[in-house]
Parts: structure tokens; sequence; C-alpha cells
């Protein structure tokens, strides 16, 4: 998980400059040699390489273009859009545990690595049906191109840097307040998740029945991945913003409830709010993206985003681990796990009310724009019925 966040600036990269196509079917292609390199080793130390590194990067360079490819063909749907893509990844996600145990256990470790890299194989094909419309300018790619004989080799390099790692995104108040309070947010995302099912192997000595916290998170994900995406067509602008707030704000609370459960069936209960609130964080994360930057800048957007969630959402699980380890249970860890979501709700409900505050001082300084204009015209120099545009004609 970290890799396929960590990798996102650079697949952004590849995304904007030789297509979503390209760059789904090349990541598929390496994940795809990653898994099946993985079933020809039993050493440790080579799986880090070839699943770690091999797969997470392939499937970091798969997975974007996927959130990339929606917005060229969406526009006044583009929430549905992505609730519908990213519910249907629930379809497989729900069953697969127990899948690749039923698996595991018949056939081996080495032989599952092999049946997983047949779905990334089938994968490389899907990728190919993208078919981008919107294509990037190509002036910025021609401005300066004949300046660039006379540089020196170090401002070439330079040059050529920026244009390739495009950080005009970062020049937006909003999307630094977004992605800040995202990367906030994230920090302990993954607590619950990781940690849920040994925890009620622990507290309630249930063993049985552990399988149904996940059902619960994956079909609850999916589910409000698909009512997120429809809710949010229906909220204009960048007031979808508050979808992600109520989100991160109820995983917060929800995380620090989970101690207090006092049976395995409320801890059923929060499993079902959690999934909710995963489906709702993820589903609206792309079309935010594309209000806040547009359509031909949200492939970057989005990658630095998930580059910025790397860090945070990979150091939170070991975080929650040593606090395990120091208090002798859970609790500690998902009362650390409920602070940093709500503290980034609270950041991200700042977002539309600088963009509104933006907003009115565009609006005020084109109209002292237009008082200027009108007040350099002389007075009679304009004949009735006649614009200013064609007053000089």
């Amino acid at each position: 998980m970290g890799m396929i966040f960590f990798c996102s600036p650079i697949v952004s990269i590849f995304t904007d400059r030789i297509g979503c196509r390209t760059t789904a079917a090349m990541g598929a292609t390496i994940a795809f040699i990653g898994l099946l390199s993985s079933s020809f080793t039993k050493s440790l130390e080579v799986r880090y390489f070839t699943y770690g590194i091999l797969f997470g990067c392939g499937s970091s360079f798969a997975f974007q273009p996927s959130l990339v490819i929606l917005g060229h063909y969406f526009k006044r749907r583009l929430g549905l859009a992505n609730g519908i893509v990213a519910g249907g990844s629930c379809l497989i996600s729900v069953p697969l545990p127990f899948f690749l145990k039923m698996v595991g256990g018949a056939i081996g470790l080495a032989h599952t690595f092999q049946v997983l890299s047949a779905l990334m194989l089938i994968q490389i094909f899907l990728s190919m049906t993208y078919r981008p419309i919107l294509t990037p300018s190509c002036d910025s790619q021609h401005d300066g191109h004949d300046k660039l004989g006379s540089r020196s080799v170090r401002r070439q390099c330079w040059a050529q840097t920026r244009k390739y790692f495009n950080l005009r995104v970062f020049r937006r108040k909003t999307y630094r307040i977004w992605a800040f309070g995202i990367a906030t947010a994230v920090l302990g995302y993954l607590v619950p998740y990781m940690n849920l099912v040994k925890y009620v192997e622990k507290r309630f000595q249930e063993t049985k029945k552990d399988w149904i916290l996940l059902v619960c998170l994956g079909a609850m994900s999916g589910l409000g991945r698909l009512i997120s995406g429809r809710i949010g067509d229906c909220i204009p602008g960048l007031k979808k913003i508050y979808l992600q707030v109520a989100s991160f704000m109820l995983l917060g609370l929800l995380c620090m409830m989970i101690p207090q459960c006092r049976g395995f069936e409320g801890v059923i209960v929060i499993c079902l709010f959690l999934g909710l609130c995963d489906g709702f964080f993820t589903t609206i994360m792309a079309p935010i993206a594309f209000e806040l930057v547009g359509p031909m800048q949200a492939s970057q957007a989005i990658g630095y985003l998930m580059g910025l969630m790397a860090v945070p959402m990979t150091a939170g699980t070991p975080i929650a681990g040593y606090l395990n380890d120091y208090f002798g249970n859970y609790d500690a860890a998902f009362y650390f796990a409920g602070v940093p979501p709500i503290i980034g709700g609270l950041v991200l409900s700042v977002v539309p009310l600088v963009h509104q505050r933006m907003l009115k001082k565009q609006r005020l300084d084109s109209g002292k724009d237009k008082m200027l204009v009108s007040e350099a015209v002389v007075n009679g120099e304009l004949l009735p019925g006649c614009p200013a545009s064609e007053a000089h004609m």
C-alpha cells in the first residue's frame, strides 16, 4: 500500500507525458512480472523486491490512470462514475481473502502467486481499452525551446526538471490546504483495518466469526462508494469536500468508540459505519481534484496528493503497534487513530470558505479594472448602440 501511494507523483508524470493507456499497461506488466517472479523464490529478502517493490510500483502505475481517465469522459456524472468503478473493486476485494485462504491451503503460496499474476495479465489487456480524449497543450513544450541552446547545462537540466515535475498545482491555496488536511487525516486511517481482527480475537476470544468484520467493511465500503458518487454529483463545486469532512470526523469518532464496545456485535456495527466512511472518502477524492485544478492538471494533483499520503498512512500502523506493545492492549492505538481524522476533517472544512473568499476578491478586482477602463473613455466618444470594443474601429 505504501509503494502504491509513494510512486503516485512519478505515475502522474508518466500519465501526462505518455497517456493513461500506456502507463496503465506498463504498470500492469511490471506488477505481473513481480507476482510471477515471487512464485519462483522462497527467499524473504528477494520477495521484498519482487512483491514489495515490483508489484507495489506496478500496481501504482496501473491504479492511478483509472482515476484520471474517468475525467476524460464524464463531467456532470464524474462522482457516480468514480463510485461505480471504485464500488466494483469491492466485488473482488470482499471474497478475495477467503479465496486466497482456500487456494493457498490447497496449492501452496508459490502457485497462489501464479494465480494472482494471471489476474494482472488480464489487467494488461483491460488497460488497452483506455482511450484518452483530453490531450495536453503543446504550447508549453515549444515555449523557450530555441533558448535551451544558449543556456548552461545546469539551467537546461533545471528547466527540464520543472517541465516534467509540474508544481503549479501547489500555487493554488485551496489545493495546498486540501492536500495537507488529507495527509493529516490518513495518519491513523489504516489502524482499525490492520488491527481490528487481532483486537477482537484478543478481547472477545472470537476466532470463528472474525471474517464477518472483513465482509462488513468491504460490503459497506462498496455501498458507500456508490452512494457518495451519486450524492457528490448533486453537490455543486467544492462543497463536495464537506462529504470528506463528515466521513473523516465520523471515522475518528468510530475509532475511539471501538475500545468502548462490550460485545462482538458492537464491533460489527462500528465496522459497518467504518466501511461507509471509507467509501465516501475514496470516491469523492478524484472529483474534488478536478474541481480544484481542472482536468488538465488533475493527474498531477492526484499524484502529488497520494504521494503526500504515503508517509503518514504507512507510519500510522507501526505507531499503533508500538502503543500496543507499550500499554499491552489496543485501546491506546484506537484512541490515537481517531485523533488525526478529526483534525484533518477540521482542516478540510476551511477549503470551501477560502475558495469563496478568493472568488469574492477576484470579483472585486475585476470590478475595479472595469471602473478604470470606463473612466478612461472620453465623454461623447461612444455612439448609441456602439459597444466599447468597436469604439476605436
